[in-house]
């Protein structure tokens, strides 16, 4: 019988998103419902508010979420009712061609929940990452729901469903930050910085913070930045080199997703230096840079789907850190709202007033 639960809906490109009734089926074989308790509001549901990813509406938003498995389908074997889950939007299928090369990061043929969830009069919604977790309760495929330890915090454990492992793993895995490296991130959200974590993490020695707002680039210095830059009063491909004596990083990171920035992080690199790409892109977006440049300077650009992470493998983990101190993820948590308060969110988040705002479901108030 399905659940009839309130969750933010976007209807049309741009227009404000709104709290409706929505419809959310027991689960079938190799699926999983999920009582959501908290979810981050991250700059991808922006991106599908706006139609920037695809044109599929209405979409159900909401994707960086944590909560409790309520029932399983058949066939279920990797999470029981009652189990505390971050909610993963990759979930390797291990039969796809990248599977199949012992590369599941890269994972083609993600899995989802195969059944709808619906508007009140049926009207199919598409599932924002496959997860639609700005709702009281959400159906995803098993496979998206990995078990973690319980006294984690929900607002600070899901968190790690996107941002926080999109930018560790920026640096830890696409980047291969190492011990003893210099690093620049481009862009200091909530990506950015914990793309600075991660590269503290991975035991980097200067880790350079880039940004033309001051308090993003305060807020850098509390997730380990050992040095800033406002992009917006030096060239900050001068100011790197500068502190880097003249070489460039080992590993730039662009957190950012715009044209301008990624030919800085391209720039900023030492020769056979990493840049890695983990800002997301306007679909219009171009850039245009030297052949001589890309061949001479030679090592690596880089894209990050995701951190290139294994969720199964890195949610457990990053919490075992966080509960250890290691991981600082309440620092993230800018504050706590309410479901209805998803719009105000997006526009405190274009005036960057916050790292994330996160929707605090009644069961976890």
């Amino acid at each position: 019988m399905p659940h009839e639960v309130q969750g933010v809906i976007a209807r049309s490109k741009g227009s404000p998103v709104s709290v409706e009734t929505i419809r959310v089926p027991d689960p079938g074989p190799e699926e999983a419902l999920v009582r959501v308790q908290a979810c981050g509001v991250c700059h991808t549901d922006l991106h599908y508010r706006e139609g920037a990813i695809t044109d599929d509406f209405p979409f159900l938003l909401g994707h960086e979420a944590a909560g409790v498995v309520e029932a399983v389908g058949e066939g279920v074997h990797n999470v029981a009712p009652g189990d505390f889950v971050i909610l993963a939007w990759r979930a390797p299928c291990g039969t796809c061609r990248s599977c199949l090369k012992g590369r599941p990061w890269y994972c083609f043929d993600s899995k989802n929940a195969t059944q709808p969830m619906t508007l009140a009069d049926g009207t199919v919604l598409t599932a924002a990452l496959g997860i639609g977790a700005f709702a009281e309760v959400t159906l995803v495929d098993a496979a998206q729901a990995v078990k973690v330890d319980p006294t984690a915090s929900p607002a600070a454990a899901g968190l790690i469903g996107c941002g926080v492992m999109a930018g560790l793993g920026a640096a830890m895995y696409t980047g291969g930050v190492g011990r003893g490296d210099t690093v620049a991130v481009f862009g200091c959200g909530g990506v950015g910085n914990a793309a600075i974590q991660g590269s503290a993490l991975a035991g980097a020695r200067k880790i350079i913070a880039v940004d033309i707002d001051e308090k993003k680039l305060e807020w850098a210095k509390g997730f380990g930045a050992t040095d800033t830059v406002n992009g917006g009063q030096v060239d900050p491909v001068e100011a790197i080199k500068d502190l880097t004596d003249g070489l460039g990083v080992d590993v730039a990171i662009e957190a950012v997703g715009r044209p301008e920035t990624m030919k800085q992080a391209f720039f900023a690199r030492d020769l056979a230096g990493t840049m890695v790409q983990v800002g997301v892109p306007d679909p219009t977006m171009t850039v245009e840079l030297p052949m001589l440049e890309f061949f001479g300077r030679g090592g690596a650009l880089k894209p990050s789907w995701y951190g290139d992470c294994l969720p199964s493998r890195d949610f457990p983990m990053l919490i075992d850190f966080y509960l250890a101190g290691r991981l600082d993820l309440d620092r993230y948590v800018s504050e706590t709202i309410a479901i209805d308060e998803v719009e105000d969110a997006f526009h405190k988040m274009e005036r960057g007033e916050v790292l994330r705002s996160v929707v605090m479901f009644d069961a976890a108030r």
